[in-house]
């Protein structure tokens, strides 16, 4: 049986970084690098995904929807979500919220749909 990441509500994970002052965030990046990674073995892993977010985070804001609908498509879903969903960024303010509520459903999906429960 494949691992499956954490289902995660997207309202905490805004809530978790801005009360962190967006350390969680960080963290939040390696989780979904790492999850999508250790899915199929496909994709940038959770270190290289870290890396990628401390020295260009705006590469990672398109490299994770991306990695998150190649892997949705592996899995037989429709991709959902891809390295365009990084646009959002653009969008003063609310860009970034939207993109992560984007994300962090898409992995929702996927995990949903491998057998995963919310905690």
């Amino acid at each position: 049986m494949r691992p499956v990441g954490k289902i995660r509500n997207p309202i905490v994970v805004i809530l978790l970084t801005i009360v962190t002052l967006g350390i969680y965030g960080i963290y939040w990046h390696y989780e979904m690098f790492k999850e999508t990674n250790e899915f199929d073995n496909e994709g940038i892993s959770g270190i290289v995904g870290l890396l990628i977010t401390i020295v260009c985070g705006i590469v990672a804001i398109f490299l994770i929807p991306w990695q998150i609908g190649e892997t949705r498509k592996r899995a037989g879903m429709p991709e959902r979500i891809n390295a365009i969903h990084g646009l959002w960024i653009l969008l003063p303010f609310l860009g970034v919220f939207i993109w992560i509520v984007q994300v962090q459903n898409a992995a929702n999906e996927l995990w949903e749909a491998q057998g995963a429960v919310a905690a």
